[in-house]
């Protein structure tokens, strides 16, 4: 079977003046334009391709990259607006559709936003919906606290940031525990600091224990072989003045100059600390 909106591993069935007529079965075929034949392909090669419509609803293959699949959000921009909603730059030839009753809001030229792709099953079309968070859907049992996580930003509150975790479910990053620049629609690794009851969930942006300050510690390290062996920090710094030098909390801060003295790398000094060595 031949899935719209996906990437197929299709076979070269037969040739045109168009191009090549690729297929998985002998009940349906699908066009891959000559633009996007590889050199030396020939008849029974096989080939992964992207399968979607185009602009005059054919259902073609191409070799290009799409920037989201179906069943994908993404963080994508929108190229024209017409009378029927706006076109979004995806990767491909024909630009993304996004209806009207799929915008929270009029959507604007040039300007990005997190959108959720799917098929729509009545015109067989690919489109995106701005109204994200009805595709949205609870945590899988098999996730864990402290269970390392993809995460895409998508929004930002009093509380703090909402990201989407792994391209199916949502969590908070709460702004006290954020010492980093954050963007909508950037893509980082994360970590499930909680789950709760009712399924919500609660991330971080680092590890906890011994791992993570092992990681800061080795930040500090190289932080202070670029100043030249010396950082303006230490214990009685301000938890603003860290974030500044280091993004990381002082708590973290503290311990992992705690662990660099006990291994006589560093000196704790009034005015700061001084690399050994």
């Amino acid at each position: 079977m031949i899935y719209i909106g996906e990437f197929n591993t299709l076979k070269a069935k037969r040739q045109t003046d168009n191009g090549f007529y690729l297929t998985c079965n002998e009940d349906f075929e699908v066009l891959l334009p000559n633009k996007y034949v590889p050199n030396d392909f020939r008849i029974n090669d096989l080939l992964e391709v992207f399968v979607y419509k185009d602009s005059e609803d054919r259902i073609v293959a191409t070799t290009q990259e799409p920037l989201a699949i179906v069943n994908e959000f993404a963080f994508l921009k929108v190229n024209d607006v017409s009378h029927i909603g706006a076109f979004m730059d995806w990767g491909l030839e024909k630009d993304l559709l996004v209806p009207f009753s799929e915008q929270r809001m009029k959507m604007e030229k040039g300007r990005y936003y997190v959108v959720f792709v799917f098929l729509d099953t009545q015109s067989g079309r690919i489109v995106a919906t701005n109204k994200w968070n009805k595709h949205i859907v609870d945590l899988e049992e098999a996730y864990q606290e402290g269970d390392e996580v993809e995460l895409l930003i998508a929004n930002k509150s009093e509380l703090g940031f909402t990201a989407i975790i792994d391209d199916h479910a949502k969590g908070l990053i709460y702004h006290n525990e954020i010492h980093q620049d954050l963007n909508i629609g950037e893509r980082i690794t994360g970590y499930i600091k909680a789950i709760r009851e009712d399924r919500k969930v609660d991330l971080m942006l680092y590890k906890v224990g011994l791992e993570r300050l092992d990681e800061s510690s080795e930040i500090i390290k190289s932080k202070l072989k670029e100043e030249g062996g010396f950082l303006p920090l230490n214990d009685k710094s301000s938890p603003e003045e860290i974030n500044k030098w280091m993004e990381m909390s002082k708590k973290t801060f503290k311990k992992s100059i705690g662990i660099l003295y006990k291994q006589r790398v560093i000196e704790i000094l009034d005015e700061g600390i001084k690399l050994i060595g």
